[in-house]
Parts: structure tokens; sequence; C-alpha cells
């Protein structure tokens, strides 16, 4: 079904906040933007004239050199990027140690907490590792938390009512790291181009059938990635 374009004309959006929202082919026309933030899958962004996602690219590849690592398809490459984004993590986990108690449950302009952030990685290893890279068909580990658009999510596996410690979230972080290091020691390179196995049947993703294993892993990585930054960024606004 196709749906009426929505217009906006003369309207104030100031401090709006646009949360999960599909701005595809949107078009900002005289418009006034100052000290505003993007965060999102942003592509082919033309700004006056300008296409600057290139830009954006190269710049954040300058300053985050795992992400070349990351998007690379030779073995060595994806190791060392799993390497270095989980000495990223423990140097994370260790400044939490440092703030006052209570530090990693807080929550910034309503984003998740450090805890739920892991969570959420927590999710991202079952669904796109265990389910997509390696096939398997077992249950979700009930701490991960989804994003509220995955549907079906007790039947996953997940625990709506699941308040882990940090502790106790970092102990599967630990089972799932020492998972994925081991599995990218011996991978190769034709596994890597290889259909994933994903199993049959609903559960999430549903969208990664026909995708190749590499394309998986590369999300699983990008996931590990940005959700740090973000962690790191609300952090440093609760000193």
């Amino acid at each position: 079904m196709m749906r009426d374009m929505a217009r906006f004309e003369d309207e104030d959006f100031t401090d709006a906040e646009f949360r999960e929202c599909d701005l595809s082919r949107a078009r900002l026309i005289g418009v006034v933007l100052q000290d505003a933030v993007i965060d999102g899958l942003v592509s082919n962004l033309v700004v006056n004239g300008v296409e600057v996602g290139s830009y954006v690219d190269a710049e954040l590849d300058r300053r985050h050199p795992v992400r070349l690592l990351i998007r690379s398809a030779d073995p060595a490459d994806l190791r060392q990027a799993h390497r270095q984004l989980q000495t990223g993590w423990r140097a994370t986990v260790e400044r939490l140690g440092e703030m006052p108690d209570g530090s990693e449950h807080r929550r910034v302009a309503g984003e998740w907490s450090a805890v739920q952030t892991l969570r959420h990685l927590v999710f991202v290893h079952d669904s796109w590792f265990r389910r997509c890279c390696l096939g398997s068909a077992r249950p979700f580990t009930g701490i991960g938390l989804a994003s509220p658009f995955v549907p079906d999510q007790e039947e996953q596996g997940l625990d709506p009512a699941a308040d882990p410690s940090l502790d106790d979230v970092l102990a599967v972080r630990d089972e799932q790291a020492a998972e994925m290091e081991q599995w990218l020691a011996t991978v190769t390179a034709a596994e890597l181009s290889a259909v994933a196995p994903v199993p049959a049947g609903s559960g999430w993703p549903p969208y990664a059938a026909g995708k190749s294993v590499l394309k998986c892993l590369h999300v699983v990585l990008n996931e590990e990635r940005e959700h740090h930054g973000f962690c790191v960024r609300d952090l440093d606004l609760l000193k």
C-alpha cells in the first residue's frame, strides 16, 4: 500500500527527537540546521549540493582504523578487529568499575545504560553470529536485549523480566568472546564467502537468508564498534 508523503512546512522542530524513523529520500529545503546530531545508517547524503557521505566515512576511518579491519574479507584482519574491539570494551568495563556505584545502570537522554548496551550485544552475538554464521537453532540467551521492533522475543528465548547485574552480563560476554575467537582462529576466506547457514523458520534476523557468512560477521563486529562508541559517549556525560 502506498503511503501519502508527509509534508512539513513552516514548522519549528527545535529540540525535536526522531528515533527509529525511516527518513529515506527525505528532502529538507530551506531549513535551518544548527547544532544538530545525526546518528544512524546514513548514505548518499547531499548537503547544499555536495554528497558528504564519502567525507564522513573517510574521517571515521581516520579516527577509528578498526573500521577498515571490520570491512575486510581477510580472516587475519577480522581476527585483529575482534581483538581490538574486545580490548576497547575491557578498558570501558574497567572505567565503569572506577565510577560511582550504579553508573552501569544509568541512562543518558533515553539511551541504553552500559548494562543494557552489553545485553544488546549478547543478543547481536546470538542472532547474527550463532544463528547466522554457525547455523545454531538454539534459543537466544535469556538476558539478551533486543530492540523493541524485534517480534516474538519471548518465543525466541528472551526474558522480558531479566534484570541482570553487570557481572552476570560480563560472564556471558566472556563466553561469547571466547567462542568468536576460537571460530576466527580457523575460519577460511572460502568459508566466509559461503552463504550463511541460517536455520529455516522464523527467528531474528528474518532478512539474513542468502547473505554470506562474511556479511553477517561484519554486522556483529560493526555493532560491537558502534555500541561501544555510544557507551563511551554516554559515560563521558555521566562524569
